[in-house]
């Protein structure tokens, strides 16, 4: 078989070059490039390949025009909303993901978030940069505040267990029920917005989270709640997000994904009030890209050997 990587997988070209070497053993070859999402580049590479690595590259099903042999992708990466999942269905191409890596890198940077807009970090930091004190800019502590997890996956109930651990208490909204003993209730989102300090975003994005937190949303909160977005930049309606920064309604934002990423020099989030922006650093630990490349690795020797781990549908 010919395996393709089409991009980096953030792990150190020895643990790379040990995989090919095992690969080879078992007869088959791997070709390893640089990214680069042009279609008709990524269709080149891709021509003869049986089975395509990648991570978070977004590609369209251009990509893989005249890809007769491919038969399966290997995806580093937990959403698979950057890759044409129809047309992979469409050829019966089987689909694996690499859920759970980043778990617990995405719960940590969260409960970052939470102290760093609740102490007022970045305001206190400038200002100490300028030789000033802290008068005006004393903050709160996470013990004691309500979080609410939308969208209680493998991640939320990490977040909600490190909530617990800081003394919050914790609600849920999750389309199924929820069983952990971190969640204290699981309730409709109108109730959670209502009743939280703290909103943290967990859910994939489908057609039915699209713009899922919007201005009528933003409303039910309370005023000076905080928001965070670990999830995709598309669950949100920005300019409704910014607006209510601008206006004080929320208290605070961290985002760490965007709706082109990477984000754009002029986004609006970037001349917002109290509001932490990242580029999508949120699974991106020395610890988590290791676990990533042991997990898209067995992927592919499952597949090899003839079953499918961790396929998606």
């Amino acid at each position: 078989m010919h395996i393709v990587l089409l991009e980096s997988l953030g792990v150190s070209s020895a643990l790379l070059s040990a995989h090919s070497e095992k690969l080879a053993s078992l007869g088959h070859t791997l070709s390893v490039y640089e990214r680069c999402t042009e279609p008709a580049a990524v269709a080149e590479r891709c021509r003869d390949a049986d089975a395509v690595m990648l991570a978070n590259m977004p590609l369209n099903a251009a990509c893989f025009e005249g890809c007769e042999r491919l038969k399966y992708v290997d995806i580093a990466f937990t959403g698979v909303d950057h890759v044409p999942m129809d047309y992979f269905r469409a050829r019966g191409i089987r689909v694996s993901n690499a859920s759970g890596y980043a778990t617990e890198a995405v719960a940590e940077l969260c409960i970052e978030y939470m102290i760093s807009l609740l102490r007022k970090v970045n305001a206190v930091e400038q200002r100490c940069r300028q030789g000033g004190s802290k008068d005006g800019l004393v903050g709160r502590l996470l013990r004691g505040k309500t979080v609410g997890i939308v969208g209680c996956g493998a991640i939320g109930k990490r977040v909600a267990e490190l909530c617990k651990a800081f003394g919050c208490r914790v609600l849920a909204y999750n389309r199924s029920a929820v069983h952990s003993p971190a969640v204290d209730e699981q309730l409709p989102l109108e109730e959670l917005l209502q009743r939280s300090d703290i909103v943290s975003l967990h859910v994939p994005l489908t057609a039915e989270t699209a713009k899922l937190i919007g201005r009528e949303q933003l409303a039910l909160m309370k005023d000076g709640a905080l928001l965070l977005n670990t999830a995709r930049g598309g669950v949100v309606d920005t300019e409704a997000v910014v607006a209510a920064l601008r206006s004080g309604k929320l208290g605070g934002c961290a985002a760490d994904v965007f709706e082109t990423e990477p984000p754009l020099a002029d986004h609006p989030l970037f001349h917002t009030p109290n509001t932490l922006v990242t580029p999508h650093i949120g699974f991106a630990s020395a610890e988590s890209l290791e676990l990533r490349a042991e997990m898209v690795f067995d992927n592919l020797y499952a597949w090899l050997g003839g079953t499918i781990l961790n396929e998606v549908k």
